[in-house]
């Protein structure tokens, strides 16, 4: 299986970077096991050739897994018994530990207090941060000794060592471009990355698929897992529901402006300034014959003060569309000196403040930097669509992400 695995990335090592990683034969292997297939074959990557491998599962949520369907099992126990069923058939032991408490605190409730405030928080990147790099590794080095492991998963990203310089181990996008992750780990602690392996992002997702075929997996035909880890299904629909559970209603106006006149008209009612989020269709009763309001409308602003949601006609709408951001807090993966050098040369610097989307060219950057903080005004060479407070805002050098940290303000540079 490693053999395999080894002829198909072999030839995909990046020039300024050192070929991926492997442990010694009985060095510690911890593979993080979602259920998933990615993880699967991470872990069957290893299972064979290293005995010292094993699994560990996170239960990171139960609380009201089924809040509109009590009756079903939830999604923790199906994939506890997918794990096991993987781990069983590679002959290598699993434990499975609980960070429901940790989550809470420092991923649901942050989040929770972003959405009732108005913003739009990204749940997964810090559960990544605070859960799966960050409490996963202190259980870990209480059990191992600091450092005495490699932790595996199944994320697409790589982490790599550089060959000249300061030989910095860099977190790098998944070379597979329609399932990349890195966004997600862009602010996990960086002393994680030396003893971090990332096989499956140097595969394709069907190279993956094959290698789970190959191996025989219990969970070679599973399907991808979809939206965040406390919502099986993303539509905003649902979420909407699922928050009505735990955010208090703070009804408001939906309205229009006139940016001439100041002249605001009041179209319907929200739940609350988490109810939407800035670049989201809003289903609202409008006189569709009159030619000024026909069409599809979108949220482009929340006014906090007066607690009211704006409205626009049409998915283009100008006011969807800012260029210049401030991100504070920026977290680094690299030495802070080294992250400065980055941004001041913005030749080959991009930003993300979505996963997936088309990297976005910077046409400005200015730094404001202190002993504990690294704020960061950008403005992008071509306005972008839906930036708003709260998302995580991510910036590379080519593959390599240099850190994200969350958007405090958007607005136009004009």
């Amino acid at each position: 299986m490693l053999s395999r695995y080894l002829s198909l990335v072999g030839r995909r090592s990046a020039a300024q970077y050192r070929p991926q990683r492997l442990p010694a034969k009985f060095d510690n292997v911890i593979v993080a096991m979602s259920s998933g297939v990615d993880s699967s074959v991470a872990a069957a990557l290893f299972a064979e050739e290293f005995p010292n491998t094993r699994g560990v599962y996170m239960q990171n949520w139960s609380e009201s897994q089924s809040l509109d369907d009590p009756g079903k099992e939830p999604c923790y126990e199906k994939d506890w018994k997918d794990v096991n069923r993987v781990a069983k058939h590679l002959s290598i032991p699993v434990e499975k530990v609980n960070f429901e408490q940790d989550y809470w605190i420092d991923v649901f409730e942050p989040m929770l207090r972003g959405y009732n405030e108005g913003s739009t928080p990204n749940p997964d990147i810090g559960c990544n941060k605070f859960v799966k790099f960050g409490k996963l590794r202190e259980w870990l080095n209480e059990k191992h000794g600091t450092d005495n492991y490699w932790l595996v998963t199944g994320h697409y990203a790589r982490v790599m060592q550089e060959i000249k310089g300061k030989e910095l181990f860099r977190l790098l996008r998944g070379i597979y471009r329609p399932k990349d992750q890195s966004y997600y780990l862009s602010q996990i602690n960086s002393t994680a990355l030396s003893s971090l392996l990332l096989p499956i992002g140097h595969l394709t997702k069907p190279e993956v698929r094959d290698l789970a075929k190959y191996a025989d997996l219990p969970t070679a035909g599973k399907p991808d897992s979809q939206g965040i880890c406390f919502v099986n299904n993303s539509q905003h629909g649902k979420f909407k529901n699922f928050l009505k559970h735990y955010l208090p209603s703070s009804p408001g106006n939906i309205i229009t402006f006139d940016p001439q006149s100041g002249a605001k008209t009041q179209w319907g009612k929200h739940d609350g300034m988490w109810s939407y989020t800035i670049g989201q269709k809003i289903g609202i009763s409008m006189p569709q014959g009159d030619p000024n309001y026909q069409g599809p409308w979108f949220v482009s602003e929340k006014l906090k003060d007066t607690n009211e949601i704006v409205i626009v006609r049409g998915r283009d709408n100008a006011a969807l569309y800012k260029d210049t951001i401030r991100i504070e807090n920026f977290a680094s993966l690299s030495p802070k000196e080294d992250t400065i050098n980055a941004l001041r040369d913005i030749s080959a610097l991009t930003l993300q403040f979505r996963s997936l989307q088309v990297p976005v060219q910077i046409n400005s950057c200015t730094l404001n930097s202190s002993a504990e903080n690294l704020d960061i005004t950008i403005n992008v060479a071509s306005k972008q669509r839906a930036m708003a407070p709260g998302q995580s805002c991510c910036l590379y050098v080519g593959d390599r992400v240099i850190g994200s940290g969350p958007i405090s303000h958007v607005n136009n540079n004009d």
